[in-house]
């Protein structure tokens, strides 16, 4: 057991503060010192070389799914390979992307761009203009991080507008308002951004006019997490919504009315699933809220009323039930089309989709007749057309795209991802682990159906924001970890979105220790089933995830034989003091409070480290380019625990490429496979 500890006085020195200087020559100097030893000690391993190739291979082959969105009767996608390294933003036509081999248009060529300017763009996205969607707000980041540049591009001539709207690298927010006018959420001066560095303002912005005149319309608060704003059409009717969000699950929501006036829309500030169609607002709550016709809104299920009469009178009519909470089933995502609106719905873990429909003042809703037992996404649906197209996937399944041209009347598979290793020999099963407090935690297995004994394994957790870990095939793991007879597991812990806002509430703030025992209970029952053995079990998690196994070293070092703790968050004293933590307080509290510190500190893994613990192996990674989760967390995690004595601690740190590793794929092949190097090496004795 790890003993408590208080939040340290003022004064108290960190030997390795100066580690969250992120671009100081002393601290990049520790962190390519690092780099040497960990890129030397795993990519000097003889299976490197293969091991990475593979996962370059898969990452860049030419027939994976080029996955669109159509629009106007063009589907765009966003496409790397080997020989696009930095991608390409590409489209085709609706009727060419159903076929083997689409003939793509490129839109932009981000390698040449690169080329030109010097700087490897990273592509952020695009804003595009309706009605005919030739005009965008292109958004592309310098080094792969958050903040990103913006540019009005042209996509019929395939180039950037001179003297159009552009904007300096932010985490700015830009949407069209018309072809003339650019809703601006700003965050690029302080006085702009809240504390979290998110926009705080929004404006609108004349053609023609400097970005520093733009028009305020709209301020949040600066301890609020961020402002926000977007243009929704509802058939030909234009509405502008702007949104105050509080912390990252609530908010006020408001309409930004020809008048000038912006007028609240009165939902609970926990709303949740917000979406406009056919004149009705839909939403559901993360807790029970009472509207004012008496009916009582519950977490899980989906309610609408008419936003045409409250635009006119100002109050809610009658609120409807369009889908009720069931047991274990949550909202996954709503999307529309121009007449049907769909609702993904996870059902214990497995997905499904409802299509519904608007007519005579009633709802009507059935199935939409997709593969059942595993994991169904919504691709894509057109706003302003009937195409829709839904993503079919499980642990063993490779991924497919059903299309419909007709609202989800009539499905047609047209894309299928060959499969990339043998799952002939592979079974996949779903078991639950009982937690300290008794709740049963659902977890997958995948492995070796003929497994006789215990294995290497590797256990896969995340546990927060409400976000699901759902069931997925991925080529890389099959081939460089399945493939060798290997196990993984994937836990389903409270904190993460399975079963909806309950399931995360769960594990919020002074419950967080509640995820921590879910996923060492599933370790536990792991062994216990004989899958693996403590010293032949590994973890793996980022970002929050990179927390859970933080702590997991921390508290439960005797439960496993390596970790690996990926962009993660650890120094959970000072979380707020690296920007953007403070946007994160709703979810673990605050540092700075007395009550929340008491939980903080009691499982804080870089307050934890102790000299005399007999920790595992440990590979943390991070990079410099992460403007989300600062790389000071995982640099100063290495250092205490290598000045503590614990040899066994690799550290590697990225120099672009952001929180997500996004950009080129070759540093993403050679990071998996020093990775899956790393476990196998560490975990092989122990099985």
């Amino acid at each position: 057991m790890t003993k408590p500890i208080t939040r340290p006085e003022a004064g108290t020195a960190d030997p390795f503060l100066w580690l969250e200087d992120r671009t100081s020559k002393q601290s990049l100097d520790w962190v390519h010192s690092q780099n040497e030893i960990t890129v030397g000690e795993l990519q000097g391993d003889p299976s490197y070389q293969a091991s990475f190739q593979t996962a370059l291979d898969l990452m860049t082959a030419e027939d994976n799914i080029a996955v669109g969105a159509a629009i106007a009767g063009h589907v765009y996608n966003f496409w790397q390979d080997k020989t696009n390294a930095l991608g390409l933003w590409r489209r085709t036509t609706v009727a060419s992307y159903k076929t083997e081999k689409p003939v793509w248009e490129t839109i932009i060529d981000f390698d040449q761009l690169a080329a030109k300017e010097g700087i490897k763009w990273v592509f952020s996205g695009a804003s595009r203009l309706y009605p005919d969607f030739s005009r965008c707000l292109l958004s592309m980041s310098p080094d792969g991080g958050d903040a990103s540049e913006m540019r009005e591009f042209d996509i019929q001539t395939r180039s950037f507008i001179e003297g159009g709207f552009h904007a300096p690298a932010s985490k700015s927010g830009f949407s069209w308002l018309d072809k003339d006018t650019v809703i601006v959420s700003a965050a690029f001066e302080e006085a702009d951004k809240t504390e979290s560095g998110y926009p705080r303002v929004i404006k609108l912005w004349k053609r023609g006019t400097k970005l520093e005149d733009a028009t305020p319309i709209f301020e949040a608060k600066t301890e609020d997490l961020a402002a926000g704003a977007g243009v929704e059409f509802d058939g030909e009717k234009r509405h502008v919504f702007l949104a105050r969000a509080l912390d990252f699950f609530t908010s006020h929501s408001f309409l930004h009315l020809p008048s000038g006036e912006n007028r609240r829309v009165p939902l609970p500030d926990d709303a949740t699933d917000t979406s406009l169609f056919k004149d009705q607002l839909l939403f559901g709550v993360r807790s029970p809220w009472t509207a004012p016709d008496g009916t009582v809104c519950q977490p899980d299920g989906l309610y609408s009323l008419d936003f045409a009469h409250w635009i006119e009178t100002g109050s809610f009519g009658a609120i409807e039930t369009l889908l009720a909470p069931a047991y274990r089933v949550s909202i996954a995502g709503i999307a529309r089309t121009q007449d049907r609106l769909f609702i993904s719905l996870m059902d214990n873990v497995r997905g499904k989709v409802v299509v519904c429909e608007r007519r005579d003042g009633a709802w009507s809703k059935k199935p939409v007749a997709l593969p059942e037992n595993g994991t169904v996404g919504i691709s894509h649906a057109e706003h302003f057309g009937s195409s829709v197209s839904f993503s079919f996937t499980d642990f063993l399944t490779p991924s497919s795209i059903i299309w419909s041209d007709d609202d989800g009347e009539t499905l047609e598979t047209v894309k299928s991802q060959p499969a990339r290793f043998d799952a002939s020999p592979l079974i996949s099963e779903q078991f639950e682990a009982r937690s300290k407090d008794g709740t049963m935690i659902p977890y997958f297995v995948v492995r070796r159906r003929d497994q006789k004994g215990p294995v290497p394994t590797l256990l896969y957790g995340y546990g927060g924001f409400e976000v699901p870990l759902l069931p997925g095939y991925a080529g890389v793991r099959g081939r460089l970890w399945l493939e060798k007879g290997n196990a993984y597991v994937q836990a389903c812990i409270r904190g993460g979105g399975e079963f909806g806002p309950a399931w995360h509430q769960a594990a919020l703030k002074g419950n967080r220790q509640n995820g921590f025992d879910d996923f060492a209970a599933v370790a536990e029952d792991v062994v216990r089933r004989g899958i693996a053995t403590a010293r032949s079990l590994g973890i793996q998690g980022g970002s929050n995830g990179g927390l859970l196994t933080g702590v997991s070293l921390t508290q439960h070092p005797e439960l496993f034989g390596a970790v690996i703790i990926e962009v993660p968050l650890l120094d959970m004293l000072r979380y707020t003091e690296l920007p953007p933590g403070a946007s994160w307080m709703a979810e673990y509290g605050d540092p700075s409070k007395p009550e929340d510190v008491k939980w903080l500190s009691a499982y804080s893994p870089y307050q934890h480290v102790r000299a005399d613990a007999a920790y595992p192996p440990v590979l943390l990674t991070t990079s410099t380019a992460d403007d989300r989760v600062h790389p000071g967390h995982a640099r100063k995690m290495a250092a205490r625990l290598q000045e503590t004595g614990h040899a066994r601690t690799l550290f590697f740190e990225e120099t672009e490429g952001g929180h997500g590793g996004r950009g080129d794929r070759r540093p993403q092949a050679a990071q998996t496979a020093m990775k899956y190097i790393f476990l196998q090496r560490a975990l092989s004795a122990g099985a």
